[in-house]
Parts: structure tokens; C-alpha cells; sequence
């Protein structure tokens, strides 16, 4: 994507006055942030917002195009997420979202997740979030489960 810089990553290191600079893994890349167009980032916002439980993913609930967003999709259907609070958008419509939601929430894969506009995580943490039993509870505590009759909101 970018052409090497004559300095190398071990030269910048060993410089003290870049150091604030240079993207580590636990703080996002200013670069990358900076690419990330003020119209991108309305459109994922007004996305991430646009329902209590919101997946970007390969392809639609129906046919997801990849593994991983056929695997988010069945763990979600597992869980009993109320179709009415849930929205998935399809980052193979739109290269701009497609990189534009990795910049957005600082991680490199696809599937993602959202639940009340925070980022869960990928496909590899609902995974383990349901297999621990901590994503049922957390899609539990936010109200949006189907609930079957006559069953309450559990306090």
C-alpha cells in the first residue's frame, strides 16, 4: 500500500523524538486514522447506530460470503437476537466501508461486531464470548433477545 521508507523501522525505533509517532499495536496508527474521510466515518456512525445489535460482514444474513461471517451470523441466530434489533451491512457492496470500518474500530478483520455502538470484537471473540456464555449474557442485558411468551427481562 505505502512505499518502503528510506529509514528503516529499526533506524525510527532507535530514535527517540519519532518514537511518539511510530503506531504501536495498542494505540491506532495516526496514518491510518487520517485516511479515514469525515464522510466515511458519519456513514459508519449513523450505521453502528442505526440498531441495537449492528455486524459488518462479507456478504447478507441470508448469504454470507465468507466462513467467518456465516459463523458470526449462526452464533447470533443461536443466541436469539431479535431480528428486529439487529442490522448487518455488506462490506463487499463498498470498498470505502470495507476499509473504512477497519480503520474505525482499529481492527483488521471482518467480520465485526456492535452492540450499543461499542465494538465487540471479530468473528474469533463471539465465538469464544458464546462458548463462555458471556455474549448470552451480554445480548441479555441489553434487551435484545427474543423473548419467548410469558419470559421477562432476567434482572
Amino acid at each position: 500500500m505505502f512505499a518502503r521508507s528510506l529509514l528503516s523501522r529499526q533506524l525510527l525505533r532507535q530514535t527517540p523524538a519519532l518514537r511518539p509517532f511510530l503506531p504501536t499495536p495498542s494505540a491506532p496508527s495516526l496514518l491510518l486514522r487520517r485516511l479515514l474521510s469525515d464522510q466515511t466515518k458519519q456513514a459508519i456512525d449513523k450505521a453502528v447506530s442505526s440498531a441495537p445489535v449492528v455486524l459488518f460482514m462479507k456478504g447478507t444474513p441470508e448469504t454470507p460470503q465468507c466462513g467467518f461471517s456465516r459463523a458470526s451470523i449462526q452464533v447470533l441466530g443461536l443466541q436469539g437476537v431479535d431480528p428486529d434489533k439487529f442490522a448487518a451491512f455488506n462490506v463487499l457492496e463498498d470498498a470505502e466501508l470495507r476499509q473504512g470500518i477497519k480503520e474505525y474500530s482499529d481492527w483488521p478483520t471482518i467480520p465485526q461486531l456492535y452492540v450499543d455502538k461499542e465494538f465487540i470484537g471479530g468473528c474469533d471473540i463471539i465465538v469464544s464470548m458464546h462458548q463462555s456464555g458471556e455474549l448470552a449474557k451480554l445480548l441479555d442485558e441489553k434487551g435484545v433477545v427474543v423473548k419467548e411468551e410469558g419470559e421477562t427481562k432476567s434482572e
